[in-house]
């Protein structure tokens, strides 16, 4: 069978760095796109193939980058089979305060950025006869999260736009998955953009290679939720019980 190619933004640390590495030895072509060209030669170097592994320096928040980017994987590997769309960043603090230019930053990363993704990918995964692509949201997305309400209102778009695009391209044969995750041990977490303090160290952790492992298993699945554990499920059914509850908690992590 023709090797696989997968697209991944954000690949230049975290859950896309990692996600690079794991398709990469589970025998995948990887298509690594970032806005750090420095860290997408680092990532090279650890995959150890610079056949195998095409790094592409783009921003997410421009269309025309993910359009050329899609464009040098048709042209280096001739198909692509899976996207995902990983690239996001956080904010914290309260929102009538926060700076106008850090809300629009996220909302340009976490909605743009995956809009861009997926408008460009879907033409070459038609081509490809159909493939599968994976939104990256956020355990967030449908919890009371104050002080953190501009991120858990852009991952709630994306959960919502990953369901209705599974519809969309169904009878194009590609499969869509929203991959729900919890807190995990990145940059992310130091990067967050926003005035609030850096919180949530007590709530249980998972490492990067824990969360790529998850989504390349569900490349062998159909599935439209994805979630990355157990705990997670149980946050969200308690936020149907007692969402005050959940409410006031991260009111008191975030603020």
């Amino acid at each position: 069978m023709t090797q696989p190619v997968v697209l991944i933004t954000g690949a230049s640390s975290g859950i896309g760095y990692a996600c690079a590495i794991a398709f990469s030895q589970a025998g995948y072509r990887v298509v690594a796109t970032a806005r750090r060209a420095d860290k997408l030669a680092e990532l090279q170097q650890a995959v150890g193939s610079q056949r195998d592994l095409l790094p592409v320096a783009a921003d997410v928040t421009q269309g025309e980058a993910m359009v050329q980017a899609v464009a040098q994987a048709r042209q280096h590997f001739g198909r692509l089979d899976v996207v995902i769309a990983n690239a996001g960043i956080g904010h914290r603090g309260a929102l009538a305060e926060a700076r106008w230019e850090d809300i629009e930053t996220l909302l340009r990363t976490n909605i743009d950025g995956v809009l861009h993704t997926v408008r460009a990918a879907v033409p070459l995964l038609k081509q490809s006869g159909g493939g599968h692509i994976f939104t990256i949201s956020s355990v967030a997305y449908d919890l009371t999260m104050p002080y953190a309400a501009v991120y858990a209102a852009s991952k709630a778009f994306v959960t919502s736009l990953s369901h209705s695009l599974r519809l969309e391209l169904e009878d194009d044969h590609i499969r869509v998955s929203d991959v729900i995750i919890g807190r995990t041990a990145t940059e992310f977490n130091n990067n967050r953009l926003g005035l609030g303090k850096r919180t949530g160290e007590s709530l249980p952790t998972m490492t990067p290679d824990q969360v790529a492992a998850i989504i390349l298993r569900a490349t062998r699945a159909n599935r439209r939720t994805v979630f990355a554990r157990f705990f997670d499920r149980l946050t969200l059914l308690g936020n149907l019980f007692v969402p005050e509850l959940i409410g006031r908690v991260a009111r008191k992590d975030y603020r």
